[in-house]
C-alpha cells in the first residue's frame, strides 16, 4: 500500500465505474431483504458544499453496511433543479450581459444553468466514493417527473384542498415572490420601537389609546386595535390628556413614553371597550377596538395596531370582524397611489437596507409633525429574512393560492402518522410535530418563471379555471415534453382534448403564470421515484438529512403523500446537524464561503473527509477547521499503519499451507481474537443503532490499544526471529490473517479506498481487482469458547504487566540501567495461594515474549501474603544476541551469520 491518497483515490473510482461495481453489488444482494434509503434532491446552483457532502457521506457509509449485512440497497441518486436559488443566478447573468429575456429565455438559461451543475456535482459525488446509480438519477426537471408533481397537485385539487385567497404571505422584495416557510431564516434584528397614541371618537377631548409596534411602515395599512378581552385596561391622565393602556403594562409604558405626573382613571375590561373606535393618526380613516386572544402582555400597551393585510394574527381578526386585507404596497414593495396612501408617501419603499428602511422614517417624520409619536427607540429581536437576499421579508396580502391543510382532518391525520415514524434522535418526532401543529395554510404559489406551472386559467373577469381533470391532461402532455410547454403552447392548444365544462364554453382564457412552491417538486419524489422505479419500493425505510427539513422536505413529502396514499412516505427519519467553523458558527454556501467538498478532498484526500464526517457525533453540530482535520488525519494514519504492519506480516503466508486450526493456536493469539470478537460485536452494534461516530472511535480504540501497544509489540519477536514455519509464527499469521479480514470489512464502509486497496493487495496481490471488498460478507465473531482460560490468563497477565513490570522497568530506565525493555531480567515472587499463581505457571514459558524482556524467573513464596506480589526488574545477565536482542547465557557460532544465541542459532541452520 502506498500514500498519496490525493492522486491514488481516482484510478480506483474509474476502476469501480468500469467493472460496474454498483450493479455488480444489487445483483449479488439480489435476494437480500430491500434497505431503501430515499435521497433527498440537492439543489443543482453550485459546486458541492462540505455540508453537502456530510450528507452523501454518512449515506453512502450506511448504505455500504446494510449491503455487506446482507441487505439490497438500491440507491437513486436526485437532483432538484427548479427555484428561487437558480432563476436568482442566472437572471443577475443575463442582467449582466445585457440581454433581453422572456420567461421561455430564462427557463432555457436556468436549465443549462442546472444541467451544467448536474454534471459538476455527480463528479464531485464519485471523487468521495458514492456508490449509487448514478445511469437512473432523477431531475425534478425532467418531463416524467414535472408531470408526476401535476398528477399530486390534481390530487390536491380533486380533494377540495386547494383555494385562492388574499391573505399576508413571507414576500421578498429583491426577488419579488412569495417565500414557504423552510425558505425563511431569522436572524438578530434592530427595529424601531414606537409607542403611538390613536385618538378615541365619542369619548372626552384629548383620549387616546396608545399602540406599540416595530413595523412603523405597516402603520398606513391600520384598520384595527386588538385589545384581550379579559384583561384589565387603565386610563391614564395627566394634564388634558389620557391615554388607555393595558392595567399590568401601565408603568412601563410611563417609564417608555417619559410620562410624568400621571393620575389613574377609570379601569375597564377589553371586552367592555370592544366597540369604541379610535381614529387613524394620519389617514381619515377609523379604528375600532376589537377582541382577540392572542393580545399579550409581555411587552408593549397591551393595545394591539392591527393591519389585516400585514400578519396574519391581524388578517384573522380582520376576517372575524369583517375587515378588508388591505395592502397598499406593490411588488417592489412601494406604497402605491389608492387615494388613501399620503402623497409624501407614494412611492416610498419599504425594504430595509443597511441605511435604514426609508418608509420606516417617512412615517415617523408624519408622526413626529402630528405630535403623536409617544416614544422612540431601538429593539433587538429574531426577525424573518429571505434565505437568499439576506434581506428583511415583508407579510403582505396579494391573492395566493394555498392548500388547506386542516380540511377533512388532513392536519390531524398527518400528526397520527408521525407516531408511527422512527425518528433518530428522538427529539426530531416532537420538532417536526411542533412544526405541523404551527403551519398555517402552505401557500402553495410563487411568482417566478423557473419552476412548474400552477395550471389555471383565468376568464376575463379574473375567475380561476382550476379542474383535477384538466390538471391530468396538462400533466401527461408535460411528461411527453417538459412544463416548458405549458409557457410555451397556446391556450387552446393546452386544452385541445378537453371538454370545458358549460359554463367555460366561449369564454376567453388565459393562462396564469404563477409556479408552484419548490417543496411540492422534491415533496413529491417518494411518487415520481421510490413510486416509479421498480427495483425500489414504497414506503423508503430511511430519510436522512439535516435537521432543517423538519420544516423543509420532511414535511413536505408527508403532505404530499398523505394526500396522495394517506401514510407517511418514510419508515425512519435519520437527521444530522450542520457544519459548523471551530467558534461554532454555521458554515453555509449562501454565506459565499468557499468550503466546497473538492476544497478539502485535493488537500486530504476522500477518505480523510469521510473519517472526519464519521468520527463526529452528527446528530448534533459538526465542528470542522484545520485542527481538527489534523486530528483526524493522525488518526487515519494510525489506522493505515496498523493496516500496513499486518498485510507485511502475511507476505509468506498461505491460508491454505500454513493456517493453524484455533484449537492449536497461542494464548496471545486466542487473546487477540477475542478482542478481535469484542470489537466485531461493539461495532455492529453502533451501525445499527447509526451511531458511526462510536464505530470509528471502537475502531481507533482496537488499532490504538490491542493491536498496537500491545499485540503487535508482543508477537515482533516470533514474526522476525522464529522460522517461518514455526508453529508459534505461523499461530500468529493465522491470527493476523483473521483479524486483518475483520478490521478492513469493519472499515470499509467508512474509508472504502484505504479499506478496498487493503483487500486488493490481501486477496490478489493487485492494487485493483474485480472482487471488491463491498462484495464481501460482515465479519463474524470466531468461535473461542475452548479458549476461555487460555484468554483469561493473558487478559490477566497484561493486567500485570500494565500495573506491575512496566512500572518496574520504567524505574531502571529512569536510572539509565537499561535502554529497552529487552534489556532486562523480572523476578516475580507469589504466594502459590495468590489468585494469579496458576495463571503464571501455566504461561510461564510465555512471560519473557509476553512482558517484552529477556528473562521472567518465577519464585514461589509460601509465607507472603496472598494479595502480594513483589517485581523485581534488572539488567538481564549474560550477553545480547545481534539478531533477536534478547540477552542469554552465552553465544554460538554459527557460519556465515557469527555468534547468535543457541535458539537463532538453531533457526539459521535450518534456513541454510
Amino acid at each position: 500500500m502506498r500514500a498519496n491518497a490525493v492522486e491514488r483515490e481516482p484510478m480506483r473510482i474509474g476502476h469501480w465505474a468500469d467493472s460496474k461495481l454498483y450493479h455488480r453489488l444489487q445483483e449479488k444482494r439480489k435476494s437480500g431483504k430491500s434497505f431503501v434509503l430515499h435521497d433527498g434532491p440537492p439543489f443543482t446552483n453550485g459546486d458541492v458544499h462540505v455540508g453537502t457532502a456530510l450528507n452523501k457521506i454518512l449515506k453512502d457509509s450506511i448504505l455500504r453496511y446494510k449491503s455487506v449485512r446482507g441487505f439490497r440497497t438500491p440507491y437513486v441518486p436526485g437532483w432538484d433543479c427548479h427555484g428561487l436559488p437558480i432563476e436568482h443566478k442566472v437572471t443577475k447573468a443575463l442582467r449582466k450581459e445585457k440581454k433581453d429575456f422572456d420567461s421561455l429565455t430564462l427557463r432555457t438559461a436556468c436549465k443549462d444553468f442546472s444541467n451544467s451543475f448536474i454534471e459538476t456535482q455527480r463528479k464531485q459525488f464519485q471523487r468521495l466514493g458514492v456508490l449509487a446509480d448514478w445511469e437512473n438519477e432523477y431531475r425534478t426537471m425532467n418531463g416524467s417527473y414535472e408531470g408526476e408533481i401535476l398528477k399530486t397537485f390534481a390530487s390536491f385539487v380533486d380533494q377540495g384542498l386547494v383555494y385562492r385567497s388574499k391573505k399576508p404571505v413571507y414576500w421578498s422584495i429583491p426577488c419579488r415572490t412569495a417565500l414557504a416557510e423552510a425558505e425563511i431564516e431569522y436572524q438578530d434584528h434592530v427595529s424601531p420601537s414606537i409607542f403611538v397614541r390613536f385618538p378615541l371618537m365619542g369619548k372626552s377631548p384629548n383620549s387616546f389609546i396608545v399602540i406599540w409596534t416595530t413595523t412603523p411602515w405597516t402603520l398606513p395599512a391600520n384598520l384595527a386595535i386588538a385589545v384581550h378581552p379579559r384583561e384589565k385596561y387603565v386610563e391614564l391622565k395627566i394634564g388634558e390628556n389620557s391615554y388607555w393602556v393595558a392595567a399590568s403594562l401601565a408603568e412601563s409604558v410611563c417609564s417608555a413614553c417619559s410620562l410624568k405626573g400621571i393620575t389613574k382613571g377609570e379601569s375597564l375590561t377589553g371586552e367592555e371597550m370592544v366597540g369604541w373606535v379610535a381614529r387613524h393618526p394620519f389617514i381619515e380613516r377609523d379604528s375600532p377596538i376589537l377582541a382577540a386572544e392572542y393580545v399579550t402582555m409581555d411587552s408593549g400597551t397591551g393595545c394591539v395596531h392591527t393591519a389585516p393585510g400585514h400578519g396574519l394574527d391581524d388578517y384573522l381578526t380582520g376576517q372575524a370582524n369583517g375587515l378588508e386585507t388591505y395592502c397598499p404596497l406593490d411588488d417592489n414593495g412601494c406604497y402605491v397611489n389608492d387615494g388613501e396612501i399620503p402623497e409624501e408617501l407614494i412611492g416610498i419603499s419599504v425594504l430595509e437596507k443597511a441605511s435604514g428602511c426609508p418608509a420606516n422614517e417617512a412615517v415617523l417624520q408624519i408622526l413626529k409633525g402630528s405630535g403623536d409619536l409617544l416614544a422612540l427607540t431601538d429593539h433587538n429581536h429574531q426577525y424573518p429574512h429571505c434565505w437568499r437576499s439576506k434581506t428583511p421579508v415583508v407579510f403582505r396580502a396579494m391573492d395566493q393560492w394555498f392548500v388547506s391543510l386542516d380540511h377533512e382532518d388532513l392536519r390531524r391525520k398527518a400528526l397520527q402518522e408521525v407516531e408511527e415514524v422512527r425518528f433518530t434522535p428522538e427529539w426530531g418526532k416532537n420538532r417536526i410535530k411542533g412544526f405541523l401543529e404551527a403551519r398555517p395554510d402552505w401557500c402553495i404559489s410563487r411568482q417566478r418563471s423557473w419552476g412548474v406551472p400552477l395550471p389555471v386559467f383565468y376568464d376575463e373577469e379574473g375567475e380561476p379555471l382550476l379542474d383535477p381533470s384538466l390538471i391530468g391532461l396538462i400533466a401527461e402532455k408535460i411528461e411527453k415534453s417538459s412544463t416548458d410547454a405549458w409557457f410555451d403552447l397556446s391556450v387552446e392548444e393546452l386544452l385541445e382534448g378537453f371538454d370545458l365544462p358549460d359554463r367555460w364554453k366561449g369564454k376567453k382564457l388565459v393562462k396564469g403564470m404563477d409556479t408552484l412552491d419548490v417543496w411540492i417538486d422534491s415533496g413529491c419524489s417518494h411518487r415520481a421515484v421510490l413510486k416509479g422505479q421498480s427495483e425500489l419500493g414504497w414506503p423508503a425505510d430511511l430519510y436522512l438529512e439535516g435537521s432543517d427539513q423538519h420544516r423543509g422536505w420532511f414535511q413536505s413529502s408527508l403532505w404530499t403523500s398523505m394526500v396522495s396514499y394517506q401514510k407517511a412516505p418514510y419508515r425512519h427519519i435519520l437527521t444530522h446537524g450542520f457544519v459548523v467553523d471551530g467558534d461554532g458558527r454555521k458554515i453555509s454556501k449562501s454565506d459565499g464561503k468557499p468550503q466546497t467538498a473538492d476544497s478539502f478532498v485535493t488537500k486530504y484526500g476522500a477518505d480523510v473527509l469521510r473519517l472526519w464526517v464519521c468520527s463526529e457525533d452528527f446528530r448534533r453540530d459538526i465542528p470542522l477547521s484545520d485542527e481538527i482535520l489534523g486530528q483526524v488525519v493522525r488518526a487515519y494514519r494510525t489506522l493505515r499503519n496498523t493496516i500496513r504492519f499486518q498485510l507485511g506480516t502475511l507476505f509468506d503466508f498461505s491460508v491454505e499451507k500454513d493456517a493453524v486450526d484455533l484449537t492449536s493456536m497461542n494464548s496471545i493469539d486466542l487473546w487477540a481474537l477475542s478482542q478481535t470478537n469484542s470489537m466485531i460485536e461493539e461495532v455492529s452494534d453502533a451501525f445499527e443503532c447509526f451511531e458511526l461516530h462510536r464505530a470509528v472511535q471502537i475502531i481507533n480504540r482496537f488499532c490504538s490499544g490491542p493491536l498496537s501497544s500491545t499485540y503487535h509489540d508482543v508477537i515482533k519477536d516470533r514474526l522476525y526471529t522464529l522460522h517461518p514455519d514455526a508453529p508459534a509464527r505461523r499461530s500468529t499469521q493465522t491470527a493476523i490473517h483473521l483479524i486483518f479480514e475483520a478490521l478492513i470489512r469493519v472499515i470499509g464502509p467508512l474509508t472504502p479506498f484505504t479499506a478496498d486497496e487493503a483487500w486488493s493487495f490481501h486477496s490478489s496481490g493487485v492494487d485493483l481487482c474485480d472482487d471488491a471488498l463491498v462484495l464481501q460478507d460482515w465479519p463474524q465473531a470466531h468461535d473461542l469458547d475452548g479458549s476461555v482460560e487460555a484468554v483469561s490468563d493473558i487478559n490477566a497477565l497484561l493486567d500485570f504487566k500494565e500495573s506491575k513490570v512496566n512500572e518496574a522497568l520504567e524505574g531502571l530506565r529512569a536510572k539509565k540501567e537499561i535502554g529497552q525493555s529487552l534489556d532486562a531480567q523480572v523476578a516475580i515472587t507469589l504466594s502459590p495461594e495468590n489468585p494469579l499463581w496458576l495463571a503464571f505457571k501455566r504461561r510461564e514459558h510465555e512471560l519473557p515474549e509476553l512482558f517484552i524482556v529477556s528473562s521472567v524467573i518465577l519464585i514461589e513464596e509460601a509465607d507472603l501474603d496472598t494479595s502480594e506480589i513483589h517485581v523485581l526488574a534488572r539488567h538481564a545477565p549474560g550477553v545480547r544476541c545481534p539478531r533477536s536482542w534478547r540477552w542469554v547465557p552465552e553465544l554460538v557460532e554459527v557460519e556465515r551469520w557469527g555468534k547468535v544465541s543457541p535458539r537463532c542459532a538453531e533457526v539459521l541452520a535450518k534456513l541454510s
